[in-house]
């Protein structure tokens, strides 16, 4: 299934079905990101406002890597990286071995800072670097713990919400997934490619459904990898208030906590050569692990608290090598006393900018603009309590997270709602992770049932993404579809290379069955 390189006029349609004005797709001017690098680095130029194309315009940071195969080129695939607010520039550099070989070779890969993120036209309350550290320090690390915690909590976000709206309240309304979608349909006219070839991982999998029933006949492949249920993104098409957050919505905090209970059994069925926090069986280590929160919430080691723990450990979820190995090391030091050090931040790339400003309103900006949250502040605590009930430490750390968007001062000028079934031209490759402690393997199987035409491939296993922890079983059925089309079996289950704690390295094939343990992240 080989792209036509011509270029093609776009056909984009908003929300209510209307067509946006017409837009000139933008000039890339690509040249290496720094002398020397593998990297080609470009600006593209959108419109703030794709219904007021003569207005306002917004810069898009834009990074690509050739195809190492050109002989063989296929066209681009562009790749999204999730948050929202991630920094494709950046992210995409780090992670691009991460790729199967062949779709290296294959396909020049392009990805970009989306607006109001990094490098590009961003989202910015600040003044300067010191006061968005003096508003961080402002509010508990992770979710606050009792009622005075709880205040100053609040009132940190609507602090950030009054010095965004002051800064640039148009911006704010035009930073949607709608908004992003459009921008990529200009990136997908600017580099010539007739239909679009992509991958998103996280959020990048609500961008991808977003394009895909906005421009349903210019899609060609598109992989997404840990999946948001856009019912529970766009809340059933309700502005109604919610009841619930977004997260909650989509059942983070109880993924999250079948996650970490998977972390303590696999840990404690093994030694502490293997992890570090085993107490010799899953239940001794379960009981060691509530202990330690217990005695956190009394006494802090350090700057570790008991919610910064929490935060710390969902996060540390994500990747399995060496994410789970790290963190068993750093529960450890904590059960004895001693500080923890954190995980090593990833070395950056060489781009002109490998350290944006990646400030918290960035993603907020997105999200709130976008997915409904209680407007309510003073109904967090309650909605902790209750998923507390149901997934413990998790619960808490999840409900939180959507807390800044009670106050947000902006509501997205352009929202798709739905409907999420138009036909694509070509079908679309779902892939869900039945250990995932951010997206549950049960928003991969609505996006499959949602979209007019998906497929289902799941990796019967841990972390977020499967891209970011390898199955070469994954890989493989992901680099053939991309490459000619082919889909992986109905029911194709997948298991990662390498397991949690081990230091052997089975090969990553087909597992046997139909992913049992599927069900027991819901």
């Amino acid at each position: 299934m080989t792209c036509s390189t011509t270029l093609t006029g776009q056909n984009p349609a908003a929300a209510g079905g209307t067509p946006a004005p017409s837009v000139p797709a933008p000039q890339l001017d690509w040249s290496p990101c720094v002398p020397g690098s593998a990297f080609d680095c470009a600006t593209a130029r959108v419109p703030l406002d794709y219904n007021n194309p003569g207005g306002r315009t917004l810069e898009l940071a834009v990074v690509k890597r050739k195809a190492t195969g050109p002989g063989r080129r296929i066209g681009t695939l562009f790749f999204n990286p999730g948050g929202p607010g991630g920094p494709g520039t950046v992210q995409m550099p780090q992670n691009y071995e991460r790729s199967p070989r062949e779709v290296r070779e294959r396909f020049d890969i392009v990805s970009w800072d989306p607006r109001g993120i990094g490098s590009s036209t961003a989202v910015n309350c600040f003044a300067s670097p010191e006061e968005a550290a003096d508003w961080n320090a402002s509010k508990a690390a992770g979710f606050p713990v009792g009622e005075k915690e709880r205040a100053a909590f609040i009132a940190a976000y609507k602090d950030l919400a009054r010095r965004c709206e002051q800064r640039d309240p148009e911006l704010l309304r035009h930073v949607s997934t709608t908004d992003t979608a459009r921008d990529l349909d200009q990136l997908r006219r600017a580099v010539g490619e007739s239909h679009l070839t992509y991958q998103g991982i996280s959020y990048g999998t609500i961008l991808g459904a977003t394009y895909a029933n906005l421009f349903p006949d210019k899609v060609r492949a598109m992989v997404l990898d840990s999946n948001i249920d856009p019912q529970a993104w766009t809340n059933h098409a309700s502005d109604a208030d919610p009841r619930l957050t977004t997260f909650l919505r989509m059942g983070s905090d109880r993924t999250a906590a079948a996650t970490l209970d998977q972390f303590l059994t696999l840990c404690g069925s093994t030694t502490t050569a293997h992890c570090a926090f085993s107490a010799g069986s899953p239940e001794a280590t379960r009981d060691k692990f509530d202990q330690l929160m217990q005695k956190l919430r009394k006494h802090p080691v350090g700057a570790w608290t008991y919610a910064g723990t929490v935060a710390d450990v969902v996060n540390s979820l994500y990747i399995v090598h060496p994410g789970w190995t790290d963190l068993a090391g750093r529960l450890q030091d904590l059960w004895q006393g001693r500080v923890a050090e954190p995980s090593p931040l990833p070395h950056p790339p060489a781009v002109p900018h490998p350290n944006p400003y990646l400030g918290e309103e960035q993603g907020a900006a997105v999200l709130c603009g976008d997915s409904p949250n209680p407007r309510d502040p003073n109904v967090y605590h309650g909605l902790e309590e209750a998923a507390a009930a149901r997934a413990g430490d998790a619960g808490r750390f999840w409900t939180w997270a959507a807390e800044g968007c009670s106050t947000w001062p902006a509501v997205a000028a352009d929202r798709y709602l739905g409907p999420w079934n138009k036909p694509t031209a070509h079908p679309v490759l779902v892939v869900g992770t039945t250990y995932d402690p951010s997206t549950p393997y049960t928003n991969a199987q609505a996006m499959a049932k949602e979209l007019a035409n998906a497929r289902l491939l799941t990796h019967n296993g841990y972390g977020h993404t499967a891209l970011l922890n390898p199955s070469s079983c994954i890989n493989t059925y992901t680099g053939r579809y991309f490459i000619d089309g082919t889909l992986p079996p109905a029911g194709t289950t997948c298991r990662p290379d390498t397991p949690p704690f081990s230091a052997s390295k089975p090969a990553g094939g087909v597992a046997t069955g139909g992913g049992g343990l599927a069900g027991t992240v819901s």
